[in-house]
């Protein structure tokens, strides 16, 4: 769990300073309206053989949404909103809304049903930091009807 939030806690400082590059080979890119998703941030956890840290940012214009979606079987993901509100809703519950500085949780297996930009006015931005097996891609995939 140290780990982690040592992780957690380098990404989140490295976020002004990492060399961004398109995601298309992580499989991020999928059906979505308005929505930028980049890969900022991976890192080898060193004291965890095969698992990686990796930060994705999602950034959604006013009305930006991704579709239901799951993630890399081992993913544990770790989001905080940036800017904005953002809608979520997993396995079915109920859709949340969550603003600057609030977080939530996804664990392995879960399904992503909602994730939205709250406002049809601004826009809005989340850091998920990902906590997953260094060779588990794509890190997210379309769910299929």
């Amino acid at each position: 769990m140290k780990t982690i939030l040592y992780a957690a806690t380098a990404l989140a400082l490295s976020l002004a300073t990492a060399s961004a590059h398109d995601v298309a080979n992580h499989g991020l890119p999928y059906d979505a309206r308005d929505a930028k998703v980049t890969l900022v941030y991976e890192h080898p956890l060193p004291d965890v053989p095969g698992k990686s840290v990796k930060g994705v940012l999602v950034e959604y214009g006013p009305g930006g949404y991704s579709s239901a979606h799951t993630h890399a079987k081992s993913a544990l993901i770790y989001a905080t909103v940036l800017e904005g509100a953002i809608l979520s809703a997993v396995n079915g519950g109920k859709t949340e809304t969550f603003t600057v500085g609030q977080n939530f949780t996804e664990l392995p297996g879960d399904h992503h049903d909602v994730s939205a930009n709250a406002s049809k006015t601004e826009p809005a931005k989340l850091l998920a930091v990902f906590v997953v097996d260094t060779d588990d891609i794509p890190l997210t995939t379309p769910r299929t009807p």
